[in-house]
């Protein structure tokens, strides 16, 4: 079974080459993120995810975590001590700002850290990376007594966070919510519920759990807009900041699930158990969505390491893997047979996955720096811009990355033929542990709603606008490049396209709320190809221009002319599918099928 290995060079290509981050250096954050400094990180990350992770990857796929009588969590033997490492080494802690305890470093330049993590070992990145987001959660919507008192520990990973939302009767739909939270004569509340399907909820790696758990508080308008938000420490807290009492809530149970057997995801009963209120009552949503926003960027990245794992395994397989002769004549007359890399049909599915893991990868990283850009930038227009875009492409980087990564995935068990439907290979982990992207977190078919029912009409449109003026300005700037044509026109292209679909959208989703819904999926593939199209544009550039003889930018160009050629025609498809509108969908009864 290959070992996974961290694409270093393409991270610093894109971090550098393509992103430019060196000349954000007058900017907070990025003032102490020296190019020393972060491949620094990047060496480490990539050290403790492939010497430190991935050993333990088959360990909790195949140990699971295991539920004592007393509603104590056991997770798989080395996790534990992994995580330690990882919290006493300070890799959950880099972006976090240095007033809480971390590194103060740009998402942009952890994001590749939790990539390596993740491809290494998805199950255990989870830890980590839900914690981050409930911590996010508490800084966005906290008082700044709770951030004093959680966020520390939580940073730092001393204590693990969660988010609570689904319960046996809602998951989307949060209006439905029943837990109940009684108002305190000291200003607490009782929680009381059950909560389902929560990652981490229950664990032995951290000293103590903060929960963020949704509830009702008696009196609460109906629907989503009664919803509070409340922090529910599995150990409440003494004055003096060290650790009290059990509170009163269990873990019930434990899923018998898919993949990420090495995450333990809980049924959680809370039973009159001590919780605070986050915020506003009542508004519980929107602290939440902060860290649904955050969660669903990771979820995306997690399509993209999965990706890459599994891209990494099939590309070992097909160079190793004799079978047959090419049909243009033995390759390896030595041999009984030739690598089944020879073989045009296994090619396309290699070139598949390597166009969607360094597209996805720039996507992703582009993405992140808008975050970091709409935090920090001293310019009102910068943080504006960046806000937009941030809102806008969440939904798609979750839906896309997952669904073509997803897809990667299965190509890549495919190659390997019979082999990798055994465990011998690993691969088959690697599809069970990433078909559960495109589920959580909201459902992909939820992302594409919430893409075109919310995010290209909020603000008049003035997202989507924007985005679209950045397409035309990199094809403005580029188009009397003759190196360039190919790419540039391409873009244009997928630009128009997306254009017509949008303003089909405006003209028809209103008149019609199902021609939106029809439509939403297409639409989002429409999006994410045209997205990648502006991001291989990019890469492409770099790459003509720095290439003198080096076979990184000579095969990042032919991967780049793979992607234009034989992917992002797929947008025509999806187009033509957008204009057809709810009709052919919405046409057969409920009771014919």
């Amino acid at each position: 079974m290959p070992a996974y290995r961290a694409p270093l060079r393409d991270i610093t290509f894109l971090l550098y080459d393509v992103l430019d981050i060196g000349s954000l250096s007058s900017l907070p954050r990025f003032a102490e993120a020296s190019r020393d400094v972060v491949e620094a990180i990047l060496e480490g990350g990539a050290s403790f995810a492939s010497e430190v992770l991935e050993p333990l990857n088959a360990v909790g796929d195949r140990q699971g975590c295991a539920l004592a009588p007393d509603g104590q969590v056991r997770t798989p033997d080395g996790f534990r001590q992994a995580y330690r490492q990882m919290s006493d080494d300070g890799w959950m802690a880099m972006s976090a700002d240095q007033e809480w305890g971390g590194q103060g470093l740009p998402r942009v330049v952890s994001l590749p850290v939790l990539e390596m993590c993740s491809s290494a070992n998805m199950a255990f990145a989870m830890y980590p990376g839900l914690t981050r987001g409930a911590a996010e959660a508490i800084l966005a919507g906290g008082s700044e007594e709770q951030k004093r008192l959680y966020l520390p520990k939580m940073m730092s990973g001393a204590w693990a966070g969660t988010m609570n939302l689904t319960e046996p009767q809602c998951g989307t739909d949060l209006g439905l919510i029943r837990t109940r939270a009684d108002v305190q004569p000291d200003g607490s509340y009782r929680i009381t519920g059950q909560k389902i399907w929560i990652s981490g909820g229950e664990q032995d790696l951290s000293d103590n759990i903060i929960q963020l758990v949704l509830a009702r508080i008696d009196g609460a308008p109906p629907g989503i807009k009664g919803i509070s938000l409340f922090i529910v420490p599995k150990f409440l807290i003494n004055p003096d900041g060290s650790l009290g009492r059990r509170n009163s809530y269990v873990c019930g149970g434990l899923e018998e699930k898919m993949g990420i057997h090495g995450n333990a995801t809980c049924v959680m009963n809370y039973d009159g158990a001590t919780g605070h209120l986050v915020g506003e009552a009542h508004k519980g949503m929107r602290t939440m969505f902060v860290m649904m926003n955050e969660a669903r960027l990771g979820v995306g990245m997690q399509g993209l390491a999965q990706a890459e794992a599994a891209f990494q395994k099939a590309a070992s397989f097909a160079r190793e893997r004799v079978q047959g002769r090419s049909i243009t004549g033995a390759k390896a007359p030595d041999k009984p047979a030739d690598p089944i890399i020879v073989h045009p049909d296994v090619r396309r599915m290699l070139m598949d996955m390597k166009a969607f893991t360094e597209g996805a990868r720039a996507f992703c990283y582009w993405t992140a720096l808008q975050g970091d850009l709409e935090q920090i930038s001293p310019d009102p227009g910068v943080r504006e811009r960046a806000a937009d875009r941030m809102s806008l492409l969440t939904p798609v980087v979750k839906a896309f990355l997952t669904d073509r990564g997803f897809r990667c995935v299965s190509d890549a068990l495919q190659l390997h033929g019979g082999a990798g439907f055994t465990r011998a290979q690993g691969i088959e982990q690697v599809l069970r542990d990433a078909r559960i992207t495109l589920i959580y977190e909201g459902t992909n078919g939820v992302q594409a709603l919430d893409l075109v029912g919310r995010k290209l009409a909020a603000n008049g449109g003035r997202a989507v606008f924007s985005f679209f003026h950045d397409l035309e300005e990199f094809v403005s700037l580029n188009e009397s490049d003759e190196d360039l044509r190919q790419f540039v026109q391409g873009l244009s292209l997928a630009s128009g396209q997306l254009k017509e679909a949008t303003m089909w959208l405006m003209q028809n989703g209103m008149s019609n709320f199902d021609n939106a819904g029809a439509s939403s999926h297409d639409y989002l593939q429409l999006f994410g190809l045209t997205a990648f199209a502006f991001m291989w544009a990019r890469m492409a550039k770099v790459a003509l221009a720095r290439r003198g003889g080096d076979s990184f930018y000579d095969a990042k160009l032919v991967t780049a002319r793979y992607f234009f050629d034989r992917v992002l025609p797929d947008a025509t498809s999806h187009l033509a599918k957008v204009k057809t509108g709810a009709a052919p969908v919405m046409a057969l009864s409920a009771d014919a099928f």
